[in-house]
C-alpha cells in the first residue's frame, strides 16, 4: 500500500506556489582528486546504484481524486536518473560569484511535480580544479537532520568509495485513481474523526474554508502577543518574486566553541548571536535607523524527530520565536540577551508546534489543509522577520569519487514576505552560512554573508 504524506509533509506541497518554491538542499565545493580528475559520469553512476539507499528519491507525490485523502507516495515507473542529475560547468576563471551567482538561478526553478522531487547538479570548472555539488529536494521529502540522508548517501568517509550493494529495485505497479480514491476512503473509516472532517468538505465551499483557516491563524497570531506584536523590518520582510540570490559564508567552528567556553550557553546560542551581530551590520551599511525599538523575530526550528520516532517517518519539527537585539551595540550583552532566551524557552516548552504555524490541526480536509498552509505564508511576517535554521553536520572529512568536501552551505526555502532564510550547517571544523534571498529586495546579500564573519570576530575578539 502507498505510504500517505503525513499533514505537515504535505503542508510543504500546497504551500508551494509561483513565488515560493519549497526545496531545501545544500552546495558542496570539493577540491580535485588527489589522483586523475573528477569522473563526472562515474559519480552519476554512483549517485543511480546508491538510491536504494534512500528509497523515496525514486517515488512521486500521486494526488488522491476530488481530495478525499491527502497524497501518497508511489513508486515512479518511468524513473530517468538523467532527468535528476544533471551537468554544468562555470566559465573561466569560474570565480565563487558566479557559483553563487549559477545556484540562485538553480534555487528559483521549482521541482517538477510529476517526477521524484529532488535534483542534483553537477558543475564543474572552479577555479583550482575545483568542483561544486548543488542538491535540491524538496521539504515533504525531508526535515532538518533527514536532509542529510542523501549526502550521506552519495558521499564516503575514505577517498576510496564504499561497496555499493546490488540494486534489485523494480517499481511497484502504479495505482489507479480509483484504487488511491478506495484507499483513502478506507483510511477515513479507520479513522472516525477523519471521515467527518472529508465528509464536511462535500458541504461547504472554498469561501467558509477560508474563513475557518483565517480563524486558525489569527488564533495562533493571538495565542502569543509577543508574537502579534512583531512588526515587519523593511529590509527583511518584502513583497518576494520567483528569482533568488544565495550569499555563501565560511567561518570556523572553534571559534564558535570559544566563545562558548568563555561565556556559556550553546554553539546554537552563538551562532544566533552571530546572526544578530550581521544583521545589526548589514542594517547599519544599508542606513537603516536603529533604535530601542528596532526588533528582529527570528523562527528557530527545532528538531523533535528523535523525541517522535514512533509515530513514524517525516517532518516533525516545532521552533522558538527569538528576539535577536540587532540595536544592542555590545557583542557581549547580545549574546546574553539570545543565550537567556533560549534557556527560558527550553525551561518553559514554549516552542511553537509546526502544525499550529502552518494553521492546521491534521485531520481537516485537504483543501483547508492547503488554504492553511498557503494563508501561513502570507501571515509569515506578523510571525516573525527572519527564518535562521542549524543543524550540526558531520565532523570529519567526506568524499565523492576520491574528491575531498571542502564545504557544505545549506539551502532553505523563503517563506511569503521574507526576504531571507539563513541556513548554517557545521561540517569538518567550519561553520557554513547559506543565505537564500529574494534577488530584488537583497541584492546586496554578498554583503549580509560577509557580516557573519565580521560579528563572529567581534565576538571572538571579546572572550
Amino acid at each position: 500500500m502507498p505510504d500517505r504524506l503525513s499533514p505537515l509533509d504535505a503542508s510543504f506541497l500546497f504551500a508551494e506556489h509561483r513565488t515560493a518554491a519549497m526545496h531545501v538542499g545544500a552546495v558542496m565545493t570539493f577540491d580535485p582528486p588527489e589522483h586523475g580528475r573528477f569522473d563526472a559520469e562515474a559519480f552519476t553512476d554512483l549517485i543511480g546504484s546508491r538510491l536504494a539507499l534512500v528509497p523515496r528519491y525514486r517515488q512521486k507525490v500521486r494526488d488522491v481524486p476530488v481530495r478525499l485523502g491527502l497524497p501518497v507516495w508511489v513508486d515512479d515507473p518511468d524513473f530517468d536518473l538523467g532527468f535528476h542529475v544533471r551537468r554544468s560547468a562555470l566559465p573561466a576563471p569560474g570565480t565563487d560569484d558566479v557559483l553563487r551567482d549559477l545556484v540562485g538561478r538553480l534555487l528559483a526553478r521549482q521541482l517538477d511535480r510529476s517526477r521524484p522531487l529532488w535534483e542534483v547538479y553537477l558543475v564543474e570548472g572552479l577555479a583550482d580544479g575545483r568542483f561544486a555539488v548543488v542538491t535540491k529536494t524538496h521539504h515533504a521529502m525531508v526535515d532538518g537532520l533527514a536532509s542529510m540522508d542523501i549526502g550521506g548517501a552519495l558521499l564516503d568517509l575514505t577517498p576510496e568509495p564504499r561497496e555499493t550493494p546490488p540494486d534489485d529495485w523494480r517499481p511497484a505497479p502504479e495505482p489507479s485513481g480509483l484504487e488511491l480514491a478506495a484507499m483513502a476512503a478506507a483510511h477515513s473509516l479507520r479513522r472516525p474523526r477523519a471521515a467527518l472532517d472529508v465528509a464536511g468538505r462535500a458541504v461547504a465551499d472554498v469561501r467558509e474554508a477560508a474563513s475557518v483557516v483565517g480563524r486558525t491563524v489569527e488564533a495562533v497570531l493571538a495565542a502569543s502577543r509577543s508574537a502579534a506584536a512583531t512588526r515587519p523590518v523593511q529590509p527583511l520582510n518584502a513583497a518576494t518574486g520567483e528569482q533568488r540570490r544565495y550569499g555563501m559564508e565560511r567561518t570556523s567552528l572553534a571559534d564558535h566553541r570559544a566563545v562558548r567556553k568563555a561565556h556559556g550557553g550553546t554553539v546554537n546560542d552563538v551562532v544566533l548571536a552571530v546572526v544578530a551581530g550581521g544583521l545589526r551590520r548589514w542594517l547599519i551599511s544599508r542606513g537603516e535607523p536603529l533604535t530601542a525599538d528596532t526588533a528582529v523575530r527570528a523562527m528557530v526550528p527545532v528538531s523533535v524527530r528523535a523525541r517522535t520516532r514512533a509515530e513514524g517517518s517525516g517532518n516533525s519539527i516545532s521552533a522558538y520565536l527569538v528576539h535577536l537585539p540587532v540595536a544592542e551595540a555590545d557583542p557581549l550583552v547580545r549574546l546574553a540577551a539570545v543565550r537567556d532566551a533560549m534557556e527560558i524557552h527550553k525551561r518553559g516548552g514554549q516552542a511553537v508546534g509546526a502544525a499550529a504555524l502552518v494553521g492546521l490541526v491534521g485531520l481537516a480536509p485537504p483543501i483547508v489543509h492547503s488554504l492553511g498552509a498557503r494563508l501561513a505564508s502570507q501571515f509569515s511576517s506578523r510571525l516573525y522577520n527572519v527564518l535562521v535554521t542549524n543543524v550540526p553536520g558531520p565532523p570529519r572529512p567526506l568524499y565523492a569519487m576520491g574528491a575531498r568536501m571542502r564545504d557544505m552551505y545549506p539551502v532553505v526555502p523563503l517563506a511569503g514576505g521574507q526576504a531571507v532564510a539563513i541556513g548554517v550547517t557545521s561540517y569538518d571544523g567550519g561553520v557554513h552560512y547559506g543565505l537564500t534571498a529574494d534577488r530584488d529586495a537583497l541584492p546586496d546579500v554578498d554583503v549580509l554573508a560577509g557580516a557573519m564573519s565580521e560579528s563572529l570576530a567581534e565576538l571572538v575578539a571579546h572572550s
